[in-house]
């Protein structure tokens, strides 16, 4: 074969040239569609948080310090929750480290979120545009909310991941429901602490009573959704199990796996 014809059958580095464009595969598996559920899940969540919430506004009931009613919560009680179960799923399924890769890549997301909030806000609004005003009490970022979001999710997860793994490092496949629970109660109580600590205010809670109302409730609520749709988790976890076929014990630190 001439020198010209070996040219043509080989591309710029020398390798034999393809017959079609080339491409990178995509990972198999299921960690990136449960990695897009929690960072859509964050995103909304932290949207949702904004409203302050008030159940029975028509009673009063007091024990002690803490206000029983009326239930004061946020906008995003129904939804957060889900963040915390498939928190659960990957740290149960693929361990500390894909769980923390996941965290960071919510907290990117949920930091890209309040940028594009901010600029979209500050852009020149339209002759005809007459929601400015709405738009920016919608999604104009209020910073304590965003930074109060930010650290209670990322402290929370970190720690109800590595609570999961630990207990999991103990108890191998066995006791599922202690690992959530377990975990679920640590990290539910850091980042409820955290967030309604900064954010109380924003969203109008005022006092001590109203204030520890938001923190108990918050804190059980959670931790009860937890439990009531621990079924499902169930299910979901022993099907992942089942159908990765990655999934068998290692040899090293589980915080380090």
């Amino acid at each position: 074969m001439s020198d010209l014809q070996t040219n043509q059958t080989r591309d710029g580095s020398g390798h034999p040239a393809p017959d079609h464009a080339a491409f990178a595969q995509v990972a198999r598996g299921y960690y990136t569609p449960i990695v897009a559920l929690f960072a859509a899940t964050l995103i909304i969540s932290n949207v949702c948080a904004g409203k302050g919430v008030e159940f029975f506004s028509g009673s009063s009931l007091s024990l002690g310090p803490i206000q029983i009613l009326p239930i004061v919560t946020d906008g995003a009680f129904f939804l957060f929750p889900l963040a915390y179960v498939l928190g659960d799923v990957l740290s149960e399924v693929y361990g500390f480290k894909a769980t923390r890769r996941a965290i960071y890549y919510g907290f990117g997301a949920l930091l890209l979120t309040v940028v594009c909030f901010a600029i979209a806000v500050r852009l020149p609004a339209a002759g005809f545009y007459e929601n400015q005003q709405a738009l920016e009490a919608i999604i104009g970022p209020t910073w304590r909310l965003v930074l109060a979001g930010l650290a209670g999710y990322f402290v929370g997860q970190l720690l109800n991941s590595a609570t999961l793994v630990l207990i999991k490092e103990r108890t191998k496949e066995k006791h599922l429901w202690a690992r959530l629970i377990g975990s679920t109660v640590v990290g539910e109580f850091a980042d409820t602490l955290i967030f309604c600590s900064i954010a109380a205010g924003v969203i109008g809670i005022d006092t001590w009573q109203q204030f520890l109302n938001y923190l108990i409730v918050g804190f059980l609520w959670k931790t009860l959704i937890e439990i009531v749709i621990m079924p499902v988790t169930y299910r979901v976890i022993k099907t992942l199990k089942k159908r990765e076929p990655t999934y068998a014990p290692k040899d090293s630190d589980p915080l380090h796996t």
